[in-house]
């Protein structure tokens, strides 16, 4: 299982400027990068039936290599009739890994685990509706959510020495990525 973010460009940009860095058939990505990555993806809208609207954006990512997963912390903001027209501010908190897809060489965030959706000054019944929709929130913010996609050029030079991304580990200085022979198990 794959965990872990490949961010932006920097896939074989990292590879092709560091001729080391294909002899050890792996690289770093720091976590300004990989947060630039996310960032990318936000701000997002979702609708609960006309009733709620929540507004996404700002995300922080933290590293989590005592998991092997990241974190991302999301600002909220949550309005709509239901709400009798007063915004509410928040944060969704959500670990998650990431997943290379050969097919169309994207990496997606998956196993996503959601540690919690806080809203400041929301009556009890509502903060308990948007609890139980936080789950589906943080699957349709992030859950195989396409964060990036590398070009058949990014993966000219790999592809041409027979490797593939591999196995992706988050440490405490990024992402390190592991390239491995294609077709390996």
């Amino acid at each position: 299982m794959f965990s872990g973010l490949l961010a932006g460009g920097v896939f074989l940009s990292g590879c092709a400027a560091s001729p080391g860095v294909l002899a050890q058939q792996g690289y770093t990505i720091s976590q300004a990068q990989i947060q630039g990555a996310v960032a990318r993806k936000f701000p997002r809208s979702y609708g609960m039936g006309g009733l709620v609207n929540l507004a996404l954006a700002d995300p922080r990512i933290r590293l989590k290599p005592e998991h092997d997963q990241l974190n991302a912390v999301i600002a909220v903001v949550a309005s709509g009739p239901l709400l009798q027209g007063r915004s509410y501010n928040g944060a969704l908190d959500v670990d998650f890994s990431l997943r290379y897809e050969a097919s169309d060489r994207t990496l997606r965030a998956t196993r996503l685990q959601l540690n919690g959706l806080r809203m400041e000054g929301l009556t009890p019944a509502a903060e308990q509706m948007l609890q139980q929709y936080g789950t589906t929130l943080a699957q349709r913010s992030l859950q195989e959510v396409v964060l990036h996609q590398l070009s058949e050029q990014d993966l000219a030079l790999t592809d041409g020495l027979g490797l593939e991304p591999g196995q992706f580990t988050v440490t405490d200085k990024g992402l390190v990525v592991q390239l491995k022979p294609k077709n390996a198990l």
